[in-house]
C-alpha cells in the first residue's frame, strides 16, 4: 500500500491530527495545559487544510471547496447542538449568536482578507459573476428567513418562531441550500468555474485523467483534523467563556469565539487561494462555508429544539439587523462585476471591525 500514500502523503500531514487526538484523550486526566491545546489546534488546522486541498486537487473545483465546508459545518452543527444541550440556560440565543458570527466572519472578515491581501499582490482579480450571485441570492435568502423574519412574526411573542413555523423555516433552509448545491455541483457547474479551469478540467477529462482515485485516506483525515479541530475548539471555548466573563463583554461573544475557531481551516484555504491569485476558489469556500452554516444549522437546530421543547431565539437585534443589512448589500455590490481590487477588502474589513467592536461594546 506504500505507493498509495507517496502522492500526497507527509508525515506532519497524519502525524498532527494524531497527536491532536492524543492530546484531546490526556485532556481527560486535566493535566494537558492550554498551551498545547492551542498548539494541537493550530497544526490540525493545517493539516485540514493540506487534505482538503488534497481532495479539491483530485476532484476539481467547486467539488474540493463543497467536501470542505461541508466537513467544517457538519461537524460544528454537532459542536454548536452539544454546547446547546449542555448549557440549556445560554442555548436559546447560542445558535443564532454562532450562526450570525460565522456569517459576519465569512462575509467580512474573510472575504476582506481575501480581496485585500489578493489586491496587494495581484493589483485587480477576477471570478465567475455567475456562480458568485448565485450564492449571495441564497444567502440573503436564508439569512433574513432565518434571522430576521423572526422579528416580525406574530404567532409566538419575541424574537421566537413557533413550533410550526419554525419546522417550516428548517425545511425552506434545507430546499434553499439542497438546490444550491445541485446547482453548484452539477446543473450549472461552470457558473463556479474560471474559463482557465474549465478548459483545463475539459482537456483533463478527455486525456483521461485519473485524480479522482484514491480519495479514501485524505478524506478520512480530513474528517479526523476537523474532528480534532472541533473538540479542541471546544475545550478551548469554557476558559474563553470564563474570560468573557471576567472581562465583562457580553455573553454573545462567546458566539464570535466559537465561531472563529471552527473556521479556522477554511479560512487558512480561502487565504492561500487568494494568495495564489485564485480568488475563484476563496469566493467558492468562503460563500459556500456560508451557505452551510445556515442552511445545516437552522434545520439541525431546529429539531433539537421542537424534539426536546428547548426555547429557541433566533430573531437579531436591531443592531444585528441593520449590520446584517449592511453586509448583504456590500456583498452584492463589491462581488457584483467580476473584479475587485484592495478598496472592497478595505470596506468588508471597516464593517467586520464595527461588527466586532460593537459585540464587545454594545
Amino acid at each position: 500500500m506504500k505507493h498509495v500514500f507517496r502522492p500526497y502523503f507527509r508525515h506532519w500531514s497524519w502525524l498532527a491530527p494524531l497527536g491532536a487526538w492524543v492530546v484531546l484523550l490526556v485532556d481527560g486526566l486535566a493535566i494537558v495545559p492550554l498551551l498545547l491545546v492551542g498548539a494541537a489546534l493550530a497544526f490540525s488546522v493545517i493539516a485540514a487544510v493540506h487534505h482538503a486541498e488534497v481532495i479539491a486537487h483530485k476532484l476539481g473545483e467547486p467539488f474540493g471547496t463543497l467536501v470542505l465546508a461541508l466537513a467544517v459545518t457538519v461537524i460544528e452543527v454537532g459542536l454548536i447542538l452539544s454546547l446547546m444541550s449542555g448549557a440549556p440556560d445560554g442555548a436559546a440565543t447560542l445558535a443564532r449568536d454562532t450562526v450570525i458570527a460565522a456569517v459576519m466572519i465569512i462575509l467580512n472578515g474573510l472575504v476582506g482578507i481575501c480581496l485585500l491581501i489578493g489586491g496587494l499582490r495581484h493589483h485587480e482579480q477576477t471570478f465567475q459573476q455567475a456562480g458568485v450571485s448565485a450564492a449571495l441570492a441564497t444567502l440573503c435568502a436564508l439569512t433574513v428567513l432565518s434571522l430576521v423574519l423572526p422579528n416580525f412574526t406574530v404567532s409566538e411573542a419575541g424574537p421566537v418562531y413557533s413550533e410550526a413555523q419554525l419546522a417550516f423555516v428548517a425545511v425552506v433552509s434545507l430546499i434553499l441550500y439542497g438546490t444550491f448545491v445541485m446547482v453548484q455541483t452539477v446543473r450549472h457547474r461552470e457558473y463556479f468555474l474560471t474559463p482557465e479551469a474549465a478548459a483545463a478540467e475539459d482537456l483533463a477529462g478527455r486525456a483521461g485523467s485519473g485524480r479522482r482515485g484514491q480519495l479514501a485516506w485524505p478524506f478520512l483525515l480530513l474528517l479526523a483534523a476537523l474532528g480534532a479541530v472541533v473538540m479542541l475548539a471546544k475545550i478551548l471555548s469554557q476558559p474563553l467563556e470564563i474570560a468573557i466573563e471576567g472581562w465583562g463583554a457580553p455573553h454573545a461573544t462567546v458566539g464570535v469565539m466559537i465561531a472563529a475557531l471552527v473556521l479556522l481551516p477554511e479560512s487558512v484555504a480561502a487565504t492561500r487561494a487568494a494568495l495564489a491569485n485564485r480568488l475563484q476558489t476563496s469566493l467558492n469556500l468562503a460563500l459556500g462555508s456560508a451557505l452551510a452554516t445556515i442552511g445545516l444549522t437552522i434545520p439541525a437546530v431546529a429539531a433539537l429544539s421542537i424534539y426536546s421543547e428547548m426555547p429557541l431565539s433566533l430573531g437579531l437585534t436591531d443592531k444585528g439587523v441593520v449590520l446584517l443589512a449592511l453586509t448583504l448589500l456590500v456583498s452584492t455590490l463589491s462581488l457584483g462585476i467580476g473584479r475587485t481590487t484592495v478598496l472592497q477588502g478595505v470596506v468588508h474589513l471597516v464593517i467586520f471591525g464595527v461588527y466586532l467592536f460593537t459585540t464587545i461594546v454594545p
